[in-house]
């Protein structure tokens, strides 16, 4: 063998037991699902920098105030949070305090004592989150349960319930506006004979006003979440109906042993989706009645925006801790069942 062609042979020798044949044999050592957890890592990067730097930005803007561009910004660590638990900023959101008067007064949320115009943004709207995602859950469930049947029509079926999810959010808000007005709303007067609404100033009774939010949310959002549904029921084996028939198994049954089971990952996701979404409620507010009526968080955070910007950047954050607890709560439950 000439001088040439060992130099050949140990250079080949050197790349094969170089870096990148240990990296590539350590590759082809990893199981299926550590390797596509590994393709998955630029991805986390990119998303968790874009999701992470404003978190943070935002928490830092929560620990000074005058952070407006009139001086210089003045750091007080946790006052922001401080004053927003226990009410010392009521004044900075007048008329959030109307909400529930019966119930404004102080009181202590688990490991928080809460006061104030918080807490009541705080009860809007997780009393708003959770009435509208459970109607919207149990009316998109049915709705997803019809549409997954052959029956003549059910292309134009689809399309009409798609329809109010497809109207634009200022639409929607004016629609809700003019059928509820006190004096042109031709449902206010059935609604308030009934006692389910005020009788005068429907649009500015807290209360009230919070119904017809939660009513028109209910209507726009239904038809996302029977979509999300009727994509879990699509993907169900028909199969296994066939065999619960033979086996003399009734509707009900086939729908408790078999559809539920099968479908509870798709309504867990679809939950997840419209909570998050629900816990961020504003435009629907402010177009329908107005934040001084119904304060929800997200409100909170608009309304104080351009005079407490430090404020508002601690509502967010807060806003933030609880729909991300909130998230990994429902995230658990459907790992935990098999998701």
């Amino acid at each position: 063998m000439s001088t040439e062609q060992k130099s050949d042979t140990a250079s080949r020798e050197s790349r094969r037991s170089g870096p990148l044949v240990a990296i590539t044999r350590w590759l082809e050592n990893l199981g299926e699902t550590a390797f596509a957890y590994l393709l998955l890592v630029p991805v986390f990067i990119i998303l968790g920098s874009i999701a992470l730097y404003p978190l943070l930005r935002t928490f830092e803007l929560s620990m000074y105030v005058n952070v407006l561009g009139t001086g210089d910004p003045e750091f007080v660590g946790f006052q922001n949070y401080v004053d927003m638990f226990t009410g010392e900023r009521d004044p900075d959101f007048p008329g959030s305090t109307t909400f529930l008067p019966e119930v404004t007064t102080s009181s202590s949320f688990p490991f928080v004592h809460v006061e104030g115009w918080f807490r009541s943004a705080l009860i809007v709207t997780l009393l708003f989150t959770v009435v509208s995602v459970f109607f919207e859950t149990v009316i998109g469930f049915g709705q997803a349960l019809i549409l997954d049947r052959e029956f003549r029509g059910r292309r134009l079926v689809r399309v009409a319930i798609i329809i109010p999810w497809a109207i634009p959010l200022v639409i929607q808000g004016m629609i809700f506006y003019l059928m509820f007005h006190p004096s042109t709303g031709f449902l206010t007067e059935y609604l308030a004979n009934a006692g389910i609404l005020a009788p005068t100033n429907t649009l500015n009774d807290p209360l009230s006003a919070l119904i017809i939010v939660t009513i028109a949310d209910i209507w726009k959002t239904t038809a996302f979440m029977a979509l999300l549904i009727l994509a879990g029921l699509q993907s169900v084996d028909r199969s296994l109906y066939d065999v619960a028939k033979v086996a003399g198994a009734s509707r009900w049954q086939q729908f408790r042993l078999i559809t539920l089971p099968l479908v509870l990952p798709a309504v867990g996701v679809a939950v997840l989706f419209r909570t998050i979404d629900a816990m961020r409620i504003y435009g629907l507010v402010d177009i329908t009645s107005s934040c001084t009526v119904v304060p929800s968080l997200s409100c909170m955070v608009v309304e104080t925006f351009n005079t407490n910007r430090g404020l508002a950047s601690a509502i967010a954050f807060v806003t933030a801790g609880i729909i991300g607890a909130l998230a990994m709560i429902v995230i658990y439950r459907q790992f935990k069942e098999g998701f």
